[in-house]
């Protein structure tokens, strides 16, 4: 990721997700699902391209608030692949709904979906993987492992050098609560 902390600080777009959001610890649902979908919108695509319709997404899909987009249906499926400002791919779209309500289920059954999440806790990335792809739609190796690396719970989002990490490091994340050799 060293490369991310040398070309993201200034950029109009990545910057500001670098240095204010990328492994900062939350527990914010809305943030949590926000992450999950840009990760999933992402595959196969680059993350600026993900960035700059940002925005776009968000009013799309109702400012990522799990129970509004939990009730899209057809029709809202059918605007949503209309929408130029979004990335209009039917599999995507679908599981970003889709996993609305799982989180939903998580909520039911856990408290929230970050307790889910904490539950897990300390999990190597592989268990997190097979985790993520039983519990979720359109969640492989690389959209689990980002989307935990940008919300604190596994290590690499930053370089140790980084200032960003630092800042990072204050708010005790996840993965520097694990015991040594988890990540491993």
């Amino acid at each position: 990721m060293s490369g991310y902390c040398d070309s993201a600080p200034g950029h109009e777009f990545h910057g500001p997700y670098h240095d204010t959001e990328y492994g900062f610890p939350t527990d914010d649902e809305t943030v949590l699902f926000e992450r999950l979908a840009m990760e999933i919108m992402q595959a196969g695509l680059s993350w600026l391209l993900i960035l700059k319709k940002r925005a776009a997404m968000q009013k799309a899909f109702a400012g990522f608030k799990v129970d509004k987009v939990a009730k899209f249906g057809d029709a809202d499926v059918a605007r949503l692949l209309d929408d130029k400002g979004i990335i209009r791919n039917r599999l995507k779209i679908k599981a970003i709904i889709e996993n609305a309500r799982r989180i939903q289920d998580l909520r039911n059954s856990h408290g929230s979906f970050a307790v889910w999440i904490d539950a897990q806790h300390p999990l190597p990335k592989a268990d997190w993987v097979k985790l993520f792809k039983k519990t979720f739609k359109f969640t492989g190796g690389e959209i689990t492992g980002e989307f935990l690396m940008s919300i604190g719970y596994l290590p690499g989002a930053h370089r140790d050098s980084c200032p960003v990490q630092a800042r990072i490091a204050k708010k005790k994340p996840a993965w520097m609560k694990a015991p040594r050799g988890t990540y491993a």
